[in-house]
């Protein structure tokens, strides 16, 4: 489609798009100062972790200007990358693609992904690994996000959270390191999730009088 008519390619087999968000890694590093220690990533398509992983490289070795000469590198160090696929949708974690990915995080649902060798060279080279979580797993950091954070994002943006929480509750996350999760889409691509309950059920709106007293009871309010 994008060969034939004016439709721009936006996925990983673009390298342009790449190249754009590597950026994203530099951002990081001109934020905190040097790169972090962990990066955790929800991984579908894979071009994330190929992007950020290239844009951390780039940034720890010296640049060769036409015009300056030698700049020394931006950052000391590269961070680990930490990547976290849907159960259901996780063609790295089981070595072979998936011909039939199943899981509610539909920007997740990618059972071969575009950049699979950038991703399996970000998780090897940088010491980290790309392991899975569940819907469950998913939707519970989704809502927590929502609820602590104040922030809206997709299920399957969701997933890095889902993973950093996952490995927490194992005891496997080390003590004082700077790790950054990317949370990369918005909720609004995916709203039907953020009117479920916690078991699946709908959320059916309640409809009361306009009257105050009315109101402060259904929400269980107490007066002052």
């Amino acid at each position: 489609l994008g060969e034939s008519y004016p439709v721009f390619l936006v996925n990983s087999v673009n390298p342009a798009r790449i190249q754009g968000q590597k950026t994203g890694a530099f951002e990081i590093v001109d934020a905190l100062g040097d790169a972090p220690d962990i990066h955790v990533l929800p991984v579908g398509n894979a071009g994330n972790i190929t992007a950020y992983w290239k844009g951390y490289k780039e940034y720890s070795a010296p640049f060769e200007s036409e015009t300056a000469g030698t700049l020394p590198a931006v950052s000391t160090k590269t961070p680990q990358m930490w990547g976290f696929q849907a159960a259901g949708a996780a063609p790295f974690v089981a070595g072979h693609p998936i011909l039939e990915p199943d899981t509610i995080a539909t920007a997740i649902r990618i059972g071969n992904p575009a950049s699979w060798d950038g991703a399996i060279a970000a998780r090897d080279e940088s010491g980290g690994f790309i392991d899975a979580v569940t819907d469950e797993q998913i939707l519970d950091a989704h809502r927590w996000l929502s609820a602590r954070e104040g922030v809206f994002v997709e299920p399957g943006s969701a997933a890095g959270v889902a993973g950093l929480l996952k490995k927490h509750a194992a005891g496997e996350v080390p003590t004082g390191k700077t790790i950054v999760i990317t949370v990369t889409g918005h909720g609004l691509k995916d709203p039907q999730w953020a009117l479920r309950t916690e078991d699946g059920s709908e959320v059916q709106p309640v409809k009361v009088s306009n009257d105050v007293v009315t109101v402060a009871a259904e929400l269980g309010l107490e007066e002052k």
